[in-house]
């Protein structure tokens, strides 16, 4: 009888140990798939729609292990803009002088009104992917400009004018973060030609990013596009 007893205990412990187990993966299996669900796209924080599957193949500077974070970031942002141009000046655009607390974009100011009805009658554009030779050439001018404090496209050293391989080229000084770089170089305040902007939206296949400290402004971001 006791052995019984002792059996039938055993037997409701298994049980009650199992379902305790069930619980516990399925807790963990559902913070492991918020986490992979939020935040997908760099610009989900300005809509959900970003965050579509289908914008997912737009990352593909993904799979680049000689790029950091924001280095990718930058690129992905670029090839969403590229995709839904007017889905970015509805959301992002619209959003984002606010949250970025930056007083002088507003409707009232010419390079930012441009932009914005530049995206909303503009086509969607190829993508572009990240070029290993076109990144040698960006990280080496981004990082030897961030050492002597340069601005400009000049190749300072002999080196970096030897890895120089691009057909389009965007500097942007100040800014650390991929969306900031982007918009900074897309808004072209003070830039009358929208040289920056035109560059960003222009019909590149390949491209290089190099984010990089820089003496004077803190940060320098080198953009190189090859056709």
């Amino acid at each position: 009888m006791l052995y019984c007893i002792i059996n039938k205990a055993a037997y409701s412990m298994k049980w009650i140990l199992f379902f305790i187990s069930i619980f516990y993966c399925s807790v963990l299996f559902s913070q492991s798939s918020a986490v992979s669900v939020t935040g997908v796209s760099p610009l989900a924080a300005y809509s959900e729609k970003w965050n579509e599957l289908k914008y997912n193949a737009r990352n593909t500077a993904a799979g680049s292990s000689y790029l950091s974070r924001k280095e990718k970031d930058v690129i992905y942002i670029l090839n969403l803009i590229r995709t839904n141009p007017a889905l970015f000046a509805k959301t992002v655009l619209k959003k984002y002088p606010s949250v970025s607390e930056k007083d002088y974009l507003t409707d009232d100011v010419y390079y930012y009104k441009s932009l914005v009805d530049t995206l909303l009658t503009l086509k969607t554009q190829q993508l572009i992917y990240p070029d290993e030779k076109c990144w040698r050439s960006a990280q080496c001018h981004a990082y030897s400009s961030g050492l002597s404090g340069y601005i400009g496209h000049q190749r300072q050293t002999k080196i970096c004018k030897t890895k120089k391989n691009y057909q389009g080229e965007c500097c942007d000084y100040g800014n650390a973060d991929a969306l900031d770089i982007v918009l900074s170089l897309l808004i072209d305040e003070g830039v009358p030609s929208l040289g920056h902007r035109y560059l960003l939206l222009n019909n590149y296949s390949k491209v290089g990013v190099s984010i990089q400290p820089h003496k004077k402004y803190g940060t320098n971001t080198v953009i190189d596009f090859y056709y």
